[in-house]
C-alpha cells in the first residue's frame, strides 16, 4: 500500500492502538509519525502501517471528541465554582451584584505542532484565556524563548510539541535516551534565566513520555511524564487555565491542577504553584482600561 504525508495510520505491532498521522516519509522503508490526539513522535516501517478507513476514522475520532468534550464540561463546573467564590468574597458576602474586574493571566503556548497548537489555541479562546500562540520545532525552542519572553511578557509558558522514550537508546533516567526532553529542558533554562521566580512565570514543559524529572529541575511548575506515558493534546491548556483561574493569594494543589486533565497523575506532575487571577474593584462601565 502506498502512503504519504497526512496519512492516518495505526501501526500493526501495536494492536492498532493510536491514530497517527504520517508527517515525514525518510525514506522507501521509514516514515516519521506523531498522534493524532496525543503528542507523540514515533518512526515506523511501511509494512507495520495501517491506513485508517474513513469509517473507522469517524469512530475514533467520536471517542477522542467524548473524552475531550467530558474533560472540558468538568473544567467548566470547576471554573463556575471558582466564579462564584470570588463574587462572594468581593461583596463581602452579600448578595447584592458584583462590581468588580479582572486582570487576566497572559499565556505564551510554544508548540512543535502546528495543528495541535490551533486545537490548543481554539480550546483558550473557548475557555477566555489570553494567548500567543507559536509555531516552533522542538530543537529551535531554546534560541526563540528568551526574546519571546521579553517582547510578550507572559504570566504563563506552555512548551510543548512531540516527544518519546527509546529504551534502544539508553535507561528512563537518562536524557539522550528521549527525542526532545533535552530542548525543553533547555527551554525552560533559557525562560529562566529571564523570569526566575516561579510564581512570576508559571511554566509547563514536555510531551509524550517526556524526562519529568529533569523538567521540574530545570524549573517547570508543571511537567511530563512521571509514569513515562503519552499525554493528550490539550492537557497543558487545562493546566494553565486552572492557574490563571486561581486567585494569586491562593495555591494551586498539584492534584487540582491535573484533576481536569485528560491525562492525570501518571502523565503530569508538578510543585504547588500560586495562582495569577487579580481581582479589582469597582468595574467601571464608560471605561476601557481593564
Amino acid at each position: 500500500m502506498e502512503f504519504h504525508t497526512g496519512d492516518l495510520v495505526t501501526r500493526s505491532s501495536y494492536n492498532n492502538d493510536i491514530l497517527f498521522r504520517v508527517v515525514n516519509i525518510i525514506n522507501k522503508d521509514t516514515v516519521i509519525l506523531h498522534g493524532e490526539d496525543i503528542r507523540l513522535e514515533a518512526d515506523a516501517t511501511l509494512d507495520d502501517l495501517v491506513k485508517v478507513e474513513d469509517r473507522e476514522l469517524e469512530t475514533r475520532r467520536k471517542k477522542i471528541k467524548e473524552k475531550e468534550d467530558y474533560s472540558f464540561r468538568l473544567f467548566r463546573q470547576d471554573y463556575q465554582l471558582m466564579k462564584e467564590k470570588r463574587e462572594y468574597e468581593s461583596t463581602a458576602g452579600y448578595h447584592q451584584p458584583a462590581n468588580y474586574f479582572q486582570i487576566p493571566a497572559r499565556v505564551l503556548h510554544m508548540d512543535g505542532d502546528r495543528l495541535y497548537l490551533k486545537k490548543c489555541i481554539d480550546l483558550y479562546q473557548r475557555i477566555g484565556l489570553q494567548v500567543h500562540g507559536v509555531h516552533v520545532n522542538e530543537k529551535e525552542m531554546p534560541n526563540e524563548i528568551g526574546s519571546l519572553v521579553k517582547k510578550i511578557q507572559p504570566d504563563i509558558i506552555v512548551i510543548t510539541g512531540h516527544d518519546a522514550f527509546s529504551r534502544n537508546k539508553g535507561s528512563k533516567s537518562d536524557i539522550r535516551a528521549y527525542r526532545h526532553s533535552r530542548y525543553f529542558v533547555e527551554t525552560v533554562r533559557e525562560a529562566r534565566k529571564v523570569v526566575p521566580n516561579l510564581d512570576q512565570l508559571v511554566i509547563f514543559a514536555g510531551a509524550c513520555q517526556s524526562h519529568f524529572e529533569s523538567l521540574v529541575r530545570a524549573g517547570s511548575n508543571f511537567a511530563s511524564s512521571p509514569a513515562r506515558i503519552n499525554i493528550h493534546a490539550l492537557d497543558p491548556v487545562y493546566i494553565a487555565a486552572k492557574i490563571a483561574f486561581t486567585p494569586f493569594m491562593e495555591k494551586v494543589g498539584v492534584y487540582d491542577a491535573l484533576r481536569n486533565t485528560l491525562t492525570g497523575e501518571k502523565g503530569l506532575g508538578g510543585i504547588e504553584t500560586k495562582g495569577l487571577l487579580r481581582t479589582g474593584m469597582p468595574y467601571i462601565e464608560d471605561q476601557n482600561d481593564f
